[in-house]
């Protein structure tokens, strides 16, 4: 198994590989020789709209989907598969994908991709017990590039800045009132103003879905 080939094997879900790395030798207790990260790519939202997860009322539509499409994945390819949702105590997924070296620190302190910009959506990740090549090529910061940076300012309660943590409360409590519900029915505006993930597309049918998962 190769790694293109398990792109390949990815992408009809609409998932694609958002980074790979070798854990080194100390964190191999498991025998996992190479950590594939798979994220929600520009056909993700229809195909998962098309599913009986979506449909059948149940909760946790989109995890119980990742797991079923995932899963069916690790089984093809030869490998074991690992979800953000598990736990506690849950996988260090956050490590995992700046170890990959395509996730970096945005100036808001949120993680931003290569491609997708702050469009992140984990899926799951799958390990294998062999070495995969992998793309030599250093992915680039993107924010190292963007000159007006316009996720510093686009939060309206500066709940996400690089000056402080993450105000959960503040961002919740906004999302509550009427002049929040532009964030509610087209995502985070701080995730939106982000150049790559202008480019990257997605749909704000999705990035509503995730909203409404956010504030619970």
């Amino acid at each position: 198994m190769t790694l293109p080939e398990t792109e390949r094997l990815a992408a009809p879900s609409g998932l694609f590989v958002m980074g790979a790395f070798h854990p080194p030798p100390n964190a191999r207790s498991d025998g996992h020789c190479t950590l594939v990260l798979l994220g929600a790519g520009r056909l993700c939202w229809p195909t998962f709209k098309a599913a009986s997860e979506y449909r059948d009322g149940h909760p946790d539509p989109l995890d119980r989907w990742s797991k079923r499409v995932i899963g069916a994945l690790a089984v093809q390819v030869g490998a074991d598969d690992i979800y953000p949702s598990d736990g506690p105590p849950y996988a260090p997924f956050i490590d995992w994908a700046l170890n990959t070296g395509r996730f970096f620190q945005s100036p808001t302190g949120m993680m931003v991709h290569d491609s997708a910009g702050l469009m992140i959506s984990i899926r799951g990740a799958l390990t294998f017990t062999t070495k995969l090549d992998l793309d030599s090529s250093a992915a680039r910061n993107p924010c190292d590039t963007c000159v007006e940076q316009p996720c510093v300012s686009a939060c309206p309660v500066g709940a996400l800045s690089g000056s402080h943590a993450y105000d959960v409360p503040d961002c919740k409590a906004y999302l509550d009132t009427m002049e929040g519900q532009d964030c509610m029915e087209n995502g985070c505006q701080v995730r939106r103003v982000c150049p790559v993930s202008i480019a990257f597309d997605r749909a704000p049918e999705q990035s509503a879905f995730h909203m409404t998962a956010f504030k619970g």
